[in-house]
């Protein structure tokens, strides 16, 4: 049991040694302008490198994932026409598909679906 201590405690000593010395090493020494802006040919930038990101295509974006995860939920149902009875396949084939058509009726009544205001 003393064994299974000391081998611990000289991991936990080894693992926090090794995270400090990773944490000295890894420290910038000092934000520079020149060094952090972007580099145009020894040039200032013209334009801003940051352009901004439209809010709406983000979220047109998620709804794309979300929808596209319920899809491959949906292309297994066909196979499960086998295995199940098939009032329990219609029961589970029909909430899953009101649940999307739920999700799409709130998206679509919130103005989510609508890319110009």
């Amino acid at each position: 049991m003393m064994k299974i201590m000391n081998s611990s405690m000289l991991i936990m000593l080894i693992i926090s040694m090794l995270m400090m010395i990773t944490m000295m090493v890894s420290k910038k020494s000092l934000m520079d302008r020149e060094k952090s802006s972007p580099f145009e040919c020894g040039f200032d930038p013209i334009n801003s490198p940051r352009i901004s990101f439209s809010l709406h295509f983000f979220l047109m974006a998620v709804i794309f994932l979300i929808f596209d995860v319920e899809i491959v939920l949906i292309l297994p149902i066909t196979i499960m026409t086998k295995f199940m009875i098939t009032k329990e396949w219609m029961m589970s084939s029909l909430m899953l598909i009101i649940v999307i058509i739920m999700g799409l009726y709130h998206e679509w009544n919130k103005g989510m679906l609508q890319w110009s205001n």
